[in-house]
This record gives C-alpha cells, structure tokens and sequence, in this order.
C-alpha cells in the first residue's frame, strides 16, 4: 500500500462543512486503486486535522495526484483550510487491525 498523511490546519467553523465535502468525495468519485482514509481531529486543537489517504500502491496514487479532477477537488478542500497542508508521502511497510 502506499499513501500520504496530511496536517492541516481548518478555518474557525468549518470542520464539519470539511468533512462533509470528504464524505460527498469519497461516495461520488473512486480513484482506481483507492482504499480509502482517516481523518483524526486533535484534542489539542479541534481545527487541526491529520488525514491518512490509502491507495493500493504507488502508481495508483501518484495517477490520482496527476489528474485533473484531484486538482480540482484539492482547490475545494483548500478553501477550508487556514494554510497549505503539510504532506508526507510514504509506502505503508506495516499494519494491523484488530478483531
């Protein structure tokens, strides 16, 4: 598997309309090789979101990264965002999930 972990920092008032627009993404568009995403809310500071994005591997990602629908849909989601989101790229070399 392969993906990106993203810190970004919400407007004051927007992480519900944030999430929302990630729910509508993720039930209208599938990108092929796509596995789907986290999205954890720090109790620190409830604007500031890390979201992990799973693709089966790196060519689906880096496909995804490069079409003009994604470019599209990062425009949106920038909209919500105080700054740029901090992006970490990375092969996954390890997971579990428990019963």
């Amino acid at each position: 598997m392969y993906g990106t972990v993203a810190h970004v920092k919400v407007k004051p008032g927007k992480v519900d309309d944030f999430i929302a627009f990630s729910r509508d993404f993720a039930d209208q568009r599938r990108p092929k090789g796509y596995i789907g995403e986290y999205i954890y809310q720090m109790d620190k500071n409830p604007n500031e979101l890390i979201m992990a994005v799973l693709f089966q591997d790196k060519e689906s990602y880096l496909a995804n990264a490069q079409d003009p629908e994604m470019d599209k849909q990062y425009r949106q989601y920038r909209e919500f965002l105080e700054a740029d989101p901090v992006w970490h790229d990375g092969e996954v070399i390890y997971s579990f999930q428990g019963s």
